[in-house]
């Protein structure tokens, strides 16, 4: 059965590591176990820390044998412990101002993860006892995922600002990125013009038995290895993508009436005949949605620099002991 996943938000991904890694321990397995860090009084142990290892670990991690899976635990352990330091600071930071989550809130965003995922009171239920868990220890994960959620946008989204100058800026620098040209990608066969103007019936009767092939079913690249009289031959006629903007008229017209995967009929150009196959098709993306994704990447690297800054604060004015 699938892990179930908590609620929406930038830390999702992350969190559900956290979300599973208080182990279920009993009172006196509490006191035999080890602290591994604190942070402004409040503790991490060595299982929680090995619960939230075990949780992320790959498949193929998995299936190491014992001795193997330790030790890349046991190499890991510091990096894994700044993380979960990194978590806990959030939250106490929250506390600390006044962010609360309510009940309802936690229990509306349960509500969306069984509906996302057609899960059901039951099979919710059976995937958490999987991971030791209980739904009411599921719901208090969710109210600290929220209430991270809530502090970070509070603290940093917020404030974050994105302007048009700042999207325009972007585009005059990255032209090369954002060219708007509609671009094809195409094979083709093809025969030098002839010198002599009687030899184009040659080439044309050369060009229809090359067609009558193509339409039984015979191979585009094979044939222009076979018969193409341009570089590309060599390649199976592959002509890589091409801008619209630089194509001849002649192959434009073609291609107006085309479809991936079509072939066209013989046509001349003043370089030659060709028989040309269109692979692929690469559209314009409309003006909105380049500057909607170039405002989304500014975005998400102006909250990646402050997100650090800020927990780089945390972590300045907070008290924490390493005990790995």
């Amino acid at each position: 059965m699938k892990k179930i996943p908590a609620a929406r938000s930038f830390f999702a991904a992350f969190f559900l590591l956290f979300l599973f890694s208080t182990p279920v321990l009993s009172g006196s397995a509490i006191l035999l176990d080890r602290v591994v860090a604190v942070v402004n009084k409040e503790v991490i142990t060595w299982s929680e820390l090995y619960k939230m290892m075990e949780y992320e670990t790959t498949e193929q991690v998995k299936k190491m044998k014992d001795e193997e899976r330790a030790k890349i635990f046991k190499d890991n352990e510091a990096i894994f412990l700044e993380r979960l330091i990194d978590m806990k600071l959030q939250i106490q930071e929250a506390r600390n101002i006044g962010i609360d989550v309510t009940p309802d809130e936690a229990k509306e965003a349960i509500e969306n993860i069984k509906k996302k995922y057609s899960l059901t009171d039951k099979s919710l239920e059976e995937s958490l006892k999987k991971e030791g868990l209980t739904l009411e220890d599921y719901k208090k994960r969710i109210s600290e995922q929220i209430l991270v959620s809530n502090i970070v946008n509070q603290k940093i989204r917020s404030k974050i600002v994105v302007s048009e100058a700042d999207v325009n800026n972007y585009i005059e620098a990255n032209k090369d990125r954002f060219d708007e040209s509609e671009s094809f990608r195409l094979r083709q066969i093809f025969f030098r013009k002839p010198k002599d103007d009687a030899d184009r019936k040659t080439l044309e009767d050369k060009a229809s038995l090359i067609m009558q092939r193509l339409q039984t079913g015979e191979d585009f690249s094979s044939l222009a290895k076979e018969y193409s009289e341009d570089p590309s031959g060599r390649t199976g006629g592959d002509m890589g993508n091409i801008k619209k903007d630089i194509m001849a008229k002649e192959f434009i017209d073609v291609l107006s009436s085309m479809k991936p995967g079509d072939f066209s009929k013989p046509f001349w150009t003043d370089r030659g005949l060709h028989i040309i196959k269109l692979e692929e098709k690469v559209s314009v993306k409309a003006k909105d949605e380049i500057r909607e994704n170039v405002r989304r990447q500014l975005l998400e690297e102006q909250f990646a620099e402050k997100y650090k800054i800020w927990i780089k604060s945390l972590r300045e004015k907070a008290r924490i002991e390493i005990r790995l």
